[in-house]
């Protein structure tokens, strides 16, 4: 197996379980849990990363791995050396473990960042427009994403991980994550104390404001646990699946870019530096005179709000 490029494997997969799930949802009364007009928006945006992504995987991710890798782990009488002094890894099945491992640590961080830092929630914004959750909504990717994730992963092949395997559990990652976007399979039970599950990811795509920026993981939750993003999905809660601030628009080039539009919009209007970058990279929602609110504002406010009126049913701020 090419482990360079173990996604050729993949997207007939990919298709097969949404044409899998559509043909479900129509035989058991779920006509609506798929709209072909933004069903068909994520298919361009799916289409398109799957064409951007081998050119990028080739420009960006390889070239940016390899000359990392070569840099810290210069060859020394014929035998890779990390520059710490200690050989470099290998290929042995416990560092395939491993590897995931530090995979799915970097991609808690990098997802939370996508949704911490404006002008990478720009980007990011893309998988969550959808008011639909369902494994159409998992090829809705932002084709941006594509050109700095790669940077967060370096430190992978600079300790010493080979190329081949740090790619490898990238795409191991990005299968666990698209198979995570189905509501037809319930709680698990004893698995949800360690592994990143449908319901929990449910969790993330919606836009109830206790819900927000939760449960980042990969295919683990012990990261959101141990710093404090990890929500169980609470069956008295109805969910609400996308963002607050939705495009309006079935356009994928709209829906691209509708954000980066709103952080221009934003620049323009403020004159101070400090303003002006906060608006790009200080949290989705700031505001530099209080008119629209962080998450971490929304949920505060919904906590003393529901504190003071425990009785009712709080939906979000406005």
């Amino acid at each position: 197996m090419d482990l360079t490029n173990p996604f050729i494997y993949g997207i007939p997969c990919f298709i097969a379980f949404i044409l899998l799930e559509i043909t479900y949802s129509h035989t058991h009364g779920d006509e609506d849990l798929y709209v072909w007009k933004d069903f068909l928006a994520s298919g361009v945006m799916g289409i398109g990363s799957a064409i951007l992504g081998p050119l990028i995987k080739v420009t960006v991710l390889i070239v940016v791995f390899n000359f990392t890798y070569d840099l810290f782990n210069p060859l020394v009488d014929g035998v890779r050396t990390n520059i710490m002094g200690y050989k470099s890894f290998g290929y042995e099945w416990y560092i395939f473990l491993l590897c995931q491992l530090a995979d799915d640590f970097t991609y808690y961080w990098f997802h939370r960042a996508n949704h911490e830092i404006r002008i990478l929630w720009a980007a990011h914004i893309v998988h969550h427009s959808s008011d639909h959750f369902n494994l159409g909504t998992a090829i809705r990717n932002g084709w941006f994403t594509l050109l700095y994730k790669p940077f967060f992963y370096m430190w992978m092949p600079a300790i010493g991980f080979p190329v081949e395997v740090v790619i490898f559990c990238l795409a191991i990652e990005s299968f666990w994550q698209f198979q995570l976007h189905s509501q037809y399979v319930p709680k698990m039970g004893w698995i949800e104390k360690i592994f990143n599950t449908h319901t929990m990811h449910q969790v993330h795509h919606a836009q109830n404001v206790e819900y927000l920026d939760k449960n980042h993981g990969g295919f683990l939750n012990i990261f959101d646990k141990m710093f404090g993003t990890w929500k169980e999905l609470d069956d008295d809660v109805e969910v609400k699946f996308g963002v607050i601030h939705a495009p309006e628009s079935y356009n994928p080039i709209v829906i691209l870019t509708h954000e980066f539009k709103d952080i221009w919009a934003d620049v323009k209007k403020v004159d101070k530096l400090s303003h002006k970058l906060m608006y790009i990279f200080g949290p989705p929602g700031w505001s530099h005179d209080g008119s629209t609110m962080t998450v971490k504002q929304q949920q505060r406010l919904f906590e003393e709000q529901k504190s003071a009126n425990p009785e009712v049913a709080f939906n979000r701020p406005n």
